[in-house]
């Protein structure tokens, strides 16, 4: 069956199920992985790590994409159903050559995708464009067939319980108090990690959607649309808990709710955990991605540490984290890297370092955030537009007087607001992010850049 290009995305392979993606074409996708692997390690047997979240295609699709990679000659170790870090900890831990994760993240139920990384030494490389993700799609459009004797399969258990004892030892949580939590993993991946880690923290975990289901029948596993996040908003004030946790679909992000139900941004959580590295890691470098900068990198500096701002998207922070030697790094969208993890993602971590910060202050997590903020965020809007690029240019023209960057679309800033657009990776879509220092400015100027893009022709877009 054919194997339609556009599937082979910017940081992963994701489609529709079984229209774009099938038991047919994921063997000829697996083998094409597995010869870029071979390729890339420079040996015939590599050994994978495969693992696959809870999506309702799952039972089909991954018997097919394991049987393809052993009939290839690989190594598997198999270990299940697990959530994508779980995936990352699996390469590491167990010094693989590479892994592979069979989910479509937060996609609806009828998407699937596979999530690839490569182990080099004690680092994580995850494929994407810029790291081989176009030389996968070249060997599946040219058919490559793979049939090596040798190929077996390992079942791995207990890799979970070893994820949260490595989180345990790198952040040493001490006399946790017992804080009340609330927790929507949106019956997906985080179920498989939250509970586990739970067991063993003091105080109560109090479950919303815990039941594994890929149909998702309580809400989008997504907690970037923030109506995902109101039944649990709602909840964490009803049962006064300390905090709300909610993962994505495959649990490698993570957003914080307060305790007065307020969602903690991505650019917040960063410069609250920055902040507590910093104590017994001074000096360290610790990136953020361009949407909003305002309130890490003062934060970082006030604390002595080094700032490097990224791209958007998790595989140019994991690459730029190990490329620069980072501690850590986070993400507006909620993905928190370590350099302990090889700059992967590890929410467990992030959450012990979080529960650490609540325990040790003695202070409620919206008082915290109001401590260390330092802008307020206008939260995406998004333009549907063909004139993309002009509209960049003419941008850069309009604020000329800021300091202009280009590294992820335009990026102006002012000394006392700043703002991101930048064109989206899958869509003819403009995307833009806004901070200032008072919440009027922000207003106000979020009305002025609107304006600018609407008279350009650019349309909002699910605002």
């Amino acid at each position: 069956m054919e194997i339609p290009d556009h599937i082979f995305k910017g940081y992963d392979i994701r489609g529709l199920v079984p229209e774009e993606l099938n038991a047919d074409n994921i063997y000829r996708i697996a083998q094409a992985i597995l010869r870029f692997y071979q390729v890339r390690c420079n040996k015939r047997e590599v050994r994978i790590v495969a693992g696959h979240d809870m999506r309702i295609s799952a039972p089909q699709l991954y018997p097919r994409l394991k049987e393809a990679l052993i009939d290839g000659g690989a190594q598997i170790a198999d270990v299940g159903l697990v959530s994508t870090p779980t995936l990352y900890f699996a390469v590491l831990h167990l010094k693989a050559d590479g892994g592979v994760q069979l989910t479509a993240s937060h996609n609806p139920p009828d998407y699937n995708g596979i999530k690839m990384v490569l182990r080099e030494g004690g680092r994580i490389t995850k494929i994407g464009k810029p790291t081989g993700i176009l030389e996968i799609r070249e060997y599946a459009r040219e058919g490559v067939t793979l049939s090596t004797p040798g190929g077996r399969e390992e079942n791995i258990t207990g890799i979970v319980e070893e994820e949260i004892a490595f989180a345990f030892a790198h952040v040493n949580p001490g006399d946790l108090k017992p804080l009340k939590v609330v927790a929507d993993p949106a019956n997906a991946m985080g179920i498989t990690y939250l509970g586990p880690l739970f067991e063993r923290l003091p105080g109560e975990l109090i479950k919303m959607n815990f039941e594994l289901d890929g149909t998702f029948p309580a809400h989008q596993p997504d907690p970037l649309v923030f109506k995902n996040l109101e039944a649990l908003r709602r909840r964490v004030i009803e049962e006064g808990a300390d905090l709300g946790l909610a993962p994505d679909g495959d649990g490698d992000r993570m957003f914080f709710i307060d305790e007065k139900g307020q969602v903690v941004t991505g650019a917040q959580s960063t410069a609250l955990v920055a902040r507590e590295l910093l104590k017994t890691h001074p000096g360290a470098t610790i990136l953020f991605d361009t949407r909003y900068t305002t309130t890490p990198k003062a934060i970082i500096r006030e604390n002595g540490g080094k700032s490097i701002i990224t791209q958007v998207g998790h595989a140019y922070i994991t690459r730029d984290l190990n490329a620069h030697g980072g501690l850590y790094g986070g993400e507006s969208s909620e993905h928190n890297f370590f350099q302990w993890t090889g700059g992967a993602e590890s929410q467990l971590i992030m959450i012990l370092l979080v529960m650490k910060i609540l325990s040790e202050s003695d202070k409620t997590l919206s008082e915290l955030v109001s401590e260390i903020r330092r802008s307020y965020e206008s939260g995406e809007h998004n333009f549907r537009t063909e004139n993309a690029q002009r509209i960049l240019g003419d941008l850069k023209e309009k604020y000329a007087t800021g300091a202009v960057s280009e590294l992820d679309g335009v990026a102006v800033d002012y000394p006392d607001w700043r703002f991101n657009v930048r064109t989206s990776n899958t869509e003819p879509l403009l995307r833009l992010n806004l901070e200032a220092r008072s919440e009027a400015l922000m207003q106000a100027k979020l009305q002025e850049v609107q304006a600018l893009l609407t008279a350009h022709g650019a349309k909002p877009h699910g605002d």
